[in-house]
């Protein structure tokens, strides 16, 4: 009796403890914020040099696995499944990833909705420009060269090949870089890339000034540079269309401890400031990058006729109707309502026939009234949103338009009043002229 009592307990707590995971998943919030990390080293020392950088990170809550880039145990799926939420690529002279990790690893990575960091320098490996040019960021061909400016270039005690850059050339978005300015310049030191200007996802976040070029700074230039002025990108960022994040940066040492402690001066500036704008830049440019900020949902999309609350099955023409969606924003920590003036429904049918600009109560409803085209068929609610910085929204609910029946018809249509006089002029008419027929004699 009693070992049946112990077993009945044994599989009383498989049950439980089988059943707990399911209960903790329906519990978690709704977030879009990753959190499980793979950063991937050329040496394990960086996690030291650059710890400023991965503290920042830890202390927002995101769970870093370090490892170097050739471990043979690197596993970034399992069953099907992504062990991890975001990539930070610290190996750039990476040729090869260890286990079954490759370009195209990556690439199916960010192409399931996961974001990437990609930080090269001048030892950037073939691999590591094939990860970025795949990502539309062409590197220079030439793998010795680096950015060098004369005009913007970092005062420092000694006088240097001015490959040491201030930069304060930031992409003017409070959504990527938030609300709050950067005050100093960024140091950077490292290989520009190029961004094609007809590319609309790719963006140039920190770019050079009109006086850099890229070139080796240890031999004499003997051909014009192929990157010249503020064609040159220091940092650019990519959201493809399933809204996945990528961040290129042609610095490593941008991340560095010793760049974030450094003080900054730039060339031709008297401002002088104790601390560069380096922490602060990549600190707020990861927020973006995990979806901490400037990530949109949209929910509760609803339609009815006016004045009435359902949502009717179809609508005949010249309805007048109701439409709201509301929409909000990830804070990092919660959903906050969005608020913006720029947000749009279609009413669509191989091209929209309605097209308004929706109102807002300041909470995160959007709402609009219009009346249904005099036109029958089968129609959609369009909400297509894209604004720089945010995570695109993409909406439609399909919804059949009817014509009048018969019998709705008005009885005297007011329009027809000639057609109607001329079919009682014609009757009496032709009465007048049966009477002079018949009675003429």
């Amino acid at each position: 009796m009693a070992e049946h009592k112990s077993l009945a307990f044994f599989f009383f707590i498989l049950n439980l403890i089988s059943i707990l995971p399911l209960h903790t998943l329906s519990f978690s919030p709704d977030r879009p914020t990753d959190r499980q990390i793979l950063v991937l080293l050329d040496d394990l020392s960086l996690k030291s040099s650059h710890s400023i950088f991965f503290a920042t990170l830890q202390s927002r809550g995101f769970i870093l696995d370090f490892k170097l880039a050739d471990d043979p145990s690197i596993a970034v799926k399992r069953y099907g499944q992504y062990l991890y939420d975001g990539i930070i690529l610290f190996s750039p002279s990476a040729d090869r990833f260890g286990g079954s990790l490759d370009v195209k690893g990556i690439l199916d990575f960010v192409d399931s909705g996961h974001d990437l960091i990609l930080a090269a320098d001048s030892n950037a490996s073939d691999l590591i420009r094939n990860i970025a040019a795949e990502c539309g960021i062409d590197f220079d061909e030439d793998p010795s060269a680096m950015v060098i400016d004369h005009t913007g270039y970092a005062v420092s005690e000694t006088e240097g090949d001015h490959t040491l850059i201030a930069s304060d050339n930031f992409i003017q978005s409070d959504a990527i870089l938030g609300s709050k300015k950067i005050e100093a310049p960024v140091l950077f030191k490292g290989i520009g890339h190029s961004v094609n200007s007809e590319n609309s996802l790719v963006l140039k976040v920190l770019s050079a000034s009109s006086s850099a070029y890229s070139a080796n700074p240890t031999s004499e230039l003997l051909n014009p540079p192929s990157l010249t002025g503020t064609a040159i990108s220091f940092v650019s960022v990519l959201q493809a269309r399933n809204n996945a994040r990528v961040m290129i940066s042609g610095s490593l040492d941008m991340f560095s401890n010793r760049l974030i402690r450094a003080g900054v001066q730039k060339s031709g500036n008297s401002n002088k400031y104790g601390k560069s704008g380096n922490e602060q830049f990549v600190t707020e440019l990861s927020k973006w990058i995990f979806h901490e900020r400037g990530h949109l949902k949209a929910v509760n999309l609803k339609h009815n006729k006016a004045g009435e609350t359902d949502e009717p099955s179809i609508y005949r023409i010249n309805d007048d109707l109701d439409f709201s969606v509301e929409i909000f924003e990830w804070s990092g920590n919660s959903w906050v309502p969005y608020v913006s003036n720029d947000v749009q429904v279609q009413f669509y049918m191989m091209s929209p026939y309605v097209l308004k600009t929706l109102s807002t109560n300041q909470k995160g409803l959007y709402h609009t009234s219009f009346k249904v085209p005099d036109i029958y068929g089968v129609f959609q609610f369009k909400v297509e949103y894209q604004r720089l910085g945010y995570t695109s929204l993409s909406l439609s609910k399909q919804i059949p338009v009817r014509p009048f029946h018969h019998n709705e018809y008005e009885r005297f249509i007011t329009t027809a009043f000639p057609y109607y006089g001329a079919s009682f002029s014609t009757m009496a008419g032709f009465f007048i002229f049966s009477i002079i027929y018949l009675y003429n004699k």
